[in-house]
């Protein structure tokens, strides 16, 4: 028998599937990356985001691992961009017979403006919060982020019981309130 989910689960749960879906459809890639100017289809958006925030070039596996997808749909849309002229295969420095790929100028230009549009959209949208709202949404969205990625990274042959765990909630609110009075200094502060 199941213990009963908590009502902030489900709610956040809720939340999180219906920001999912909007993100996803193609009438928010519009208002994003075409409004951007970029012609490139929504698959293409995160590779480019992924390259603009890796410090050199990378090998089409890594993008791959980054992403969480095959290698081909990776090899397909850094095929797509290069013919685009937004990235660039360069000699892999650790094997000359791999490559990585970077962005170009024109590549960098098109993360630069999409992330322009995304921001412009986002600050009409919650245009009504106040900066301090901003800034808690900004790092506790950031908080969450850094929670998923670690509790999927977690060894599944070990599940923590969030029960049973030690009660992190006045950490958590500290740690939420530090990483809100400096959210550009968190990690995933720059991805949009």
């Amino acid at each position: 028998m199941s213990s009963p989910v908590p009502p902030d689960i489900v709610e956040i749960e809720r939340a999180l599937s219906r920001v999912a879906h909007m993100l996803t459809r193609f009438r928010q890639h519009d208002r994003t990356v075409v409004a951007a100017g970029v012609p490139v289809d929504r698959a293409a958006v995160p590779l480019l985001r992924a390259l603009a925030e890796n410090e050199g070039p990378m090998r089409p596996g890594e993008l791959a691992v980054r992403l969480a997808v095959e290698a081909p749909h990776v090899t397909r849309q850094v095929q797509r961009l290069e013919r685009a002229g937004y990235v660039e295969r360069v000699p892999d420095p650790d094997d000359r017979r791999c490559q990585r790929v970077r962005l170009s100028g024109s590549g960098l230009e098109a993360v630069e403006s999409i992330r322009a549009s995304g921001r412009h959209w986002i600050s009409g949208a919650l245009a009504a919060w106040s900066p301090a709202e901003r800034e808690r949404l900004a790092g506790l969205v950031n908080r969450m982020v850094d929670d998923f990625e670690s509790h999927s990274d977690a060894d599944p042959a070990d599940p923590a019981d969030p029960a049973e765990t030690t009660d992190t909630a006045g950490a958590g609110a500290a740690g939420a309130g530090s990483r809100v009075a400096a959210p550009s200094g968190h990690a995933g502060s720059g991805r949009i």
